[in-house]
């Protein structure tokens, strides 16, 4: 089925992937902090590695040359991204993959080397790095998880508080997926600054629309993810900033990923990768602008049509296509029910025990009934003031009738 052409009222909107033709009609997507739909942009540039460049990168004939070029490439682009070095990008299969190799990783050879058995992290960090403190502590590690104030912003005093001699690791994540506040990281690094201390973070939801800089930020580690950028499920990558004590691998074999990461690459994800990033360099902030602009008039008129809908999380330091909304009487799940035609989250796609609250939305003082009723919506790149409209619409008449 060709593609719909737009109305006079419909050129502000970005172009979009044509719906496939089993399903000529698709519910609203307000759900990006799950995933991403990928750009066709990105599509193009990886299925040539799929097609015809198929070739092994460690292979020392042309196909393998191409593919080691290829792999090349887009660690150059994704290094752009942050300002890193390419030498610096180790290409993993996924966000919690980076984690797990940035926290238990970097846990261990930091005993090895010097003793250090204590990690900080938040309460409000995502379950890869939640599960990986949980994992150090059953191999006798201490973990301490400082708290959020109601704005779900970690204080930098308190992660200052809370290391201490032995402290070799702090992992606080740069934007939350479910309530999409954007820490300080730049603040936690200079608390901490001059104590030996490592500081990762995982950045899996910011790079689309939020400026990262390593430098800027202080940071020593960070954790990409490709299927939060408009790139494929599946890729991810972690930085090692130079001079940071080598993680030990999780992964052993044939030395890929200068020896972080075993196994055959994923050419084509990693060219994907690279090249989300690149656009992502090109494009963030007018996406950021755009989005948060469309957030903006989506929270405009649901607050308006449903009083007492509150927001959570910081109003200013969040990212710009996130809603985390708790309505007055509605529960979530209910009202997803009630309003197929638009496609949200009631908890974050991670969670798996639907019959627990949050603990996100526990951690900035919600209740487990508030909780209940919270819904996160989540704006991109291919969102027009349409679906919008749509979306409010729909949302608010699903609110007074779930």
């Amino acid at each position: 089925m060709p593609a719909k052409r737009k109305a006079a009222d419909d050129t502000d909107e970005a172009p979009r992937p044509a719906p496939p033709d089993h399903l000529p009609v698709r519910p609203v997507y307000l759900d990006h902090q799950a995933t991403t739909p990928v750009d066709p942009r990105v599509v193009e540039a990886m299925l040539p590695y799929l097609l015809t460049e198929f070739g092994n990168p460690s292979s020392s004939h042309a196909y393998g040359r191409a593919a080691a070029e290829a792999v090349a490439r887009a660690r150059t682009q994704v290094a752009a991204l942050i300002g890193a070095t390419p030498e610096e990008i180790v290409f993993t299969a996924s966000g919690t993959e980076s984690n797990q190799l940035a926290l238990v990783g970097t846990a261990l050879a930091r005993r090895a080397a010097d003793g250090g058995d204590h990690v900080v992290t938040s309460v409000l960090d995502h379950p890869a790095t939640l599960e990986a403190c949980a994992r150090l502590e059953r191999d006798g590690f201490r973990v301490t998880r400082v708290p959020v104030g109601p704005d779900g912003l970690v204080d930098p005093r308190e992660v200052a508080r809370a290391a201490g001699p032995g402290t070799a690791l702090v992992s606080v994540m740069h934007a939350n997926n479910e309530i999409g506040t954007v820490q300080p990281l730049a603040g936690i690094a200079r608390a901490i600054e001059g104590r030996g201390i490592t500081l990762h973070t995982d950045a899996a939801q910011s790079l689309a629309t939020v400026v990262t800089d390593v430098m800027e930020l202080g940071v020593d580690l960070l954790s990409i993810v490709g299927h939060k950028m408009y790139a494929p499920k599946g890729v991810g990558a972690l930085y090692v900033r130079a001079g940071t004590p080598r993680p030990v691998p999780l992964l052993s074999g044939g030395g890929q990923e200068h020896g972080l990461r075993a196994g055959t690459e994923n050419v084509a994800g990693i060219v994907a990768l690279g090249a989300a990033a690149e656009l992502a360099l090109k494009e963030r902030e007018s996406d950021a602008a755009r989005i948060r602009g469309l957030s903006d008039l989506l929270l405009s008129l649901l607050t308006e049509a449903i009083p007492g809908l509150r927001l959570n999380g910081s109003r200013e330091h969040r990212l710009a296509g996130n809603l985390s909304l708790t309505l007055p009487a509605t529960g979530a799940a209910a009202l997803a029910a009630a309003v197929p035609e638009v496609a949200f989250s009631a908890g974050a796609a991670c969670h798996t025990d639907a019959d627990l609250p949050s603990p996100v939305l526990t951690a900035i003082g919600l209740s487990a009934a508030q909780a209940a009723r919270t819904v996160r919506l989540g704006l991109g790149r291919y969102t027009g003031e349409n679906d919008v409209r749509k979306a409010a619409q729909a949302l608010v008449r699903g609110a007074h009738i779930a």
